[in-house]
């Protein structure tokens, strides 16, 4: 009896740490966010992350094999694959002022299997707004398509 309580409360504390990884760690999500499907979510989490740790598998997870990724570099307007992106936010460790920076999921909308969602990555630099476009494609959500815009912040005085 005592080894199956031990297993018992081994499986609630596992299940909890995992409803906890799920969770946006840098900003709780708005109940708004926090009520749309987790199924939406994953994979807008899992972007979060890979910027997070610099973990190539993060994105992987996040992005469809053929989503294209449109930024503007300069007054360039530059379209990179998912490998190209991943390969430059990929770098395998987080970015040395990880600590400073903040990121959040800041809306999502799903139109049946398809959704948007407003990513903020603000870093002490420049603050990112991410467009995503999501498909729900052979039964999982993936980011098929970012588009991104960085703003300079205003250095501390």
């Amino acid at each position: 009896m005592k080894s199956l309580a031990v297993t018992m409360a081994a499986f609630v504390l596992t299940a909890a740490a995992g409803a906890a990884q799920a969770q946006d760690p840098w900003r709780p999500h708005s109940a708004e966010v926090a009520a749309v499907d987790p199924a939406v979510r994953a994979p807008l989490e899992a972007y979060l992350k890979g910027h997070a740790t610099g973990d190539p598998a993060q994105f992987r997870t996040a992005f469809h094999d053929e989503a294209l990724v449109w930024l503007f570099r300069g007054d360039s307007l530059v379209r990179w694959s998912d490998d190209d992106y991943i390969s430059r936010a990929g770098t395998g460790q987080p970015a040395a002022d990880e600590a400073q920076r903040r990121r959040w999921i800041e809306s999502i909308q799903v139109h049946g299997d398809t959704a948007t969602a407003v990513i903020i990555l603000d870093y002490p630099a420049v603050r990112f707004v991410d467009d995503m476009q999501l498909m729900r494609v052979s039964g999982r959500w993936m980011i098929v398509s970012k588009m991104a815009q960085g703003r300079p912040k205003a250095p501390a005085s």
